[in-house]
Order: structure tokens, then sequence, then C-alpha cells
């Protein structure tokens, strides 16, 4: 990524998730005074801590891209960041399998952006790929070595205590309710809070979930607006884990930002099944009960969302189906490790991706960052997001440091 850029500010960064307080970070280091707003009471309250805690390797991203580019770094920068701070990290590599010949050519495709990003990655065929997970069952496989388990709430935990150390003001349960050009003093913008007002040099949003929210507040246009969805997870029973050794992966859906249903073994030995992925009825909504008519409302009245459902409607009902039946997600996990059953899975929760569109109807399939005198605007950064976060940072401090003497 780019070099360090002095910017000597008082900045404040909106929103406490692993993003926000990298960049958050990032500033520090670079000799600026800032302030995190978080409105929840805890750090990683949302997209940050509720993922599958993988550190991706990097080679699912069209060569060239700020995700190519920040998922490769950032594998290396997140693995190194936990070891410097001794939090649990295993770098286990993973499988992604071909189920069918039908999948060679999309798998070939996944070998090619690997060299294209400087992934290690090696062709593997059934046989070789048995002898890491005997269970699965594909007709060929990359093993991608670099992969990553990760507990992303512990490195949101250290990275606030970074900051503490550092003297940053860390505010939680501090919502920004209101964004404006400065009226009095040198500084460019004030942040109404619950606790008053703030003033600063610079701003930048990492609100996630609420992120072309925060960015309307600012007066900024989002070239893309923020949709949820929802991925669900089920956990292996204790006598099903042993079918897993490490990270089994489908080959994705080369039109949509999805990875597929996977198989996880977490730090902790469980082995996690997800996500899907369906529209949430909220924007923080993490099950089917906890409904937003505000969001609803907010996302029928978006064309982009008709458009895209007109284009992947038969995939959305197949996703809500999956959601509604513990059998056929078993089915999904199933074509990965048919020994697998309906019986061998329960519930463990749901995250909800804060996923950006465009008004056409299309996914915004890179990392977006948005700038304005003063002021950028992390519009999406799901996965790798948490990965990238690191590599993040210092591209949006790179590009906060040139808006600021607009």
């Amino acid at each position: 990524m780019a070099g360090k850029e002095r910017l000597a500010n008082r900045v404040v960064v909106i929103g406490g998730g692993i993003v926000g307080l990298a960049v958050a970070r990032e500033l520090v280091a670079r000799g600026n005074a800032v302030t995190v707003c978080e409105k929840e009471n805890r750090w990683a309250a949302h997209q940050s801590g509720h993922n599958s805690n993988v550190a991706h390797a990097g080679l699912y991203y069209r060569p060239g891209s700020l995700k190519a580019r920040a998922s490769a770094a950032g594998n290396a920068s997140m693995v190194r960041f936990a070891r410097e701070h001794g939090l649990p990290v295993e770098v286990c590599g993973k499988l992604v399998v071909a189920a069918s010949e039908a999948e060679l050519p999309a798998l070939a495709t996944l070998a090619d952006r690997a060299a294209a990003n400087g992934v290690p990655v090696r062709n593997v065929s059934s046989a070789q790929a048995r002898e890491y997970e005997p269970e699965v069952r594909c007709v060929a496989a990359l093993r991608v070595s670099t992969t990553a388990v990760i507990d992303f709430p512990a490195v949101c935990a250290a990275l606030a205590g970074d900051l503490r150390d550092a003297g940053a003001d860390l505010r939680l349960r501090t919502p920004v309710l209101g964004i404006r050009p400065a009226r009095i003093g040198n500084h460019r913008v004030e942040l109404a809070t619950p606790d008053g007002v703030l003033r600063a040099d610079a701003l930048v949003n990492c609100a996630g979930l609420q992120a072309d929210r925060v960015a309307e507040l600012a007066g900024l246009r989002p070239e893309a607006r923020i949709v949820p969805f929802r991925g669900e997870y089920y956990e292996l029973r204790e006598q099903a884990r042993s079918l897993v050794r490490g990270l089994i992966y489908p080959v994705p859906d080369a039109g949509l930002p999805f990875l597929g249903v996977h198989l996880t073994r977490m730090l902790d030995g469980t082995v996690h099944a997800g996500p899907n992925a369906v529209l949430a009825l909220s924007r923080e909504g993490y099950r089917w009960s906890e409904l937003s008519a505000a969001d609803l409302l907010d996302v029928a009245r978006f064309p982009g969302i008709w458009r895209l459902g007109r284009r992947y409607a038969r995939t959305g009902v197949a996703e809500v189906l999956r959601s509604l039946s513990r059998r056929r997600f078993a089915a999904s996990v199933a074509k990965l490790v048919p020994a697998i059953g309906p019986d061998d899975l329960r519930r463990a929760g749901a995250g909800v991706r804060a996923q950006a569109l465009r008004p056409d109807g299309s996914l915004v399939d890179d990392f977006l960052i948005q700038c304005a005198p003063g002021q950028a605007h992390v519009l999406n950064a799901p996965s790798p997001g948490a990965t990238s976060s690191l590599e993040i940072a210092r591209y949006v401090a790179d590009r906060l440091a040139e808006t600021v003497g607009r």
C-alpha cells in the first residue's frame, strides 16, 4: 500500500468496528489527535463481531482492485498484528473444492487470479484433497496455504488498547446525530453527539451498516446505498466435528460477492457452517423477527434493489428457502462433506453484511471510499474488510491527507 504521509489534525472517526479502529490507529501513528465515536456500548458490535473469523488470502478478487491488493497484504499484516499482540491466530490454510466437472473452469479462473494477486495456491486432485480433509467430496481443489483463522473481536480490543495507550479519545455510546461545517474557530466540521458538539479538522466515516446515512449527514451524496444481507450460520454438533479438520469452501458464483456456504473449524475447535445470504429486514437485524419499518421502506424506495431482485430472483428465492429449512442448508453443506446431515447441525447465530448497491442494481464488488474536502467515507468494506483493515487504514489515511488541503 502507499507510504505514510504526515497529517497533523484533529480527526473524528465514526464507527468502532475493526476498520474504524484500524483507521484511528493509523491516524494516531501519523501524529493526529483522534476521537472515535461508536454508538454501541462495545467495540466490534456488528460486522466485526459477527463473521467467520477468517483472514482471507486474496485469491477471489479482480487483479489490480483495491480488494485484491488490500487482502493479499492484509492477510500478512493481520497475522503479524495478532502475533505481536499475543492474540489467537492459526494459519491453517483452506481448500476450495470443485464439486463437479462443471465447476472446473471457475476453479481454474480462481487459480489464475491467485497467481495475478501473488497468492500462493496449489492445484490438487480429489485424492490429494482428501489428504487434507478425508471426508471432502470433490473432483479437484485448490489448496490455499496462507488462509488463517483469527479472533477479530480480540483484534478490535487490541486496537482499542493501542489507541488508549496513545492517548486517543475513545467514546462508546456516542452516536453522531448531525454533521455540519464548523461555525466557530479554525476547524472544518462540527459533529453533534448526545454529549455535545465535537469540532474537528477532518472526519472519517467507518460506520459500516450506517455508512451511507452518515455520509448524507455530512452533506455527501453516496455513490451507492447500503443494503443489509443477513448471513446465517449453523454449528456442527460435537459428534460431527471430526468430519472437518480445517476450512472447506465451494467454488463461488462469479456474479455475486458472496463466497457461498462453507465450513470453518474455529479456534476453540467448534465447526461452523455458513453463511447464506438473505435480505435482512433491518440493517441490524440478526433474526427474522427483528424488523425495522424505516429500514424496509428505505430499501423499497431504492430502485437498485428492484433491479437486483429481477436479475437474481431465482438465487434470492433459493437463499430464503435455505434460510427457512435446516434440511436445505444441510444439503448445501453435504455438497462439500456428504457425511454431514441435518441432525448434525444446530443454529449458531448470524451476521449482517453491509453490501453497497448502485442505482442500476449492480453490487459494488470492490472496496468503496468516497472523499470530500476534509472527509473520507468508507462506503463498502465487507469481507475481506476485516482481513484488509490495516491496509484499508493506510489507504484511507493517504486519501484523507490529500483532501484536507482542499
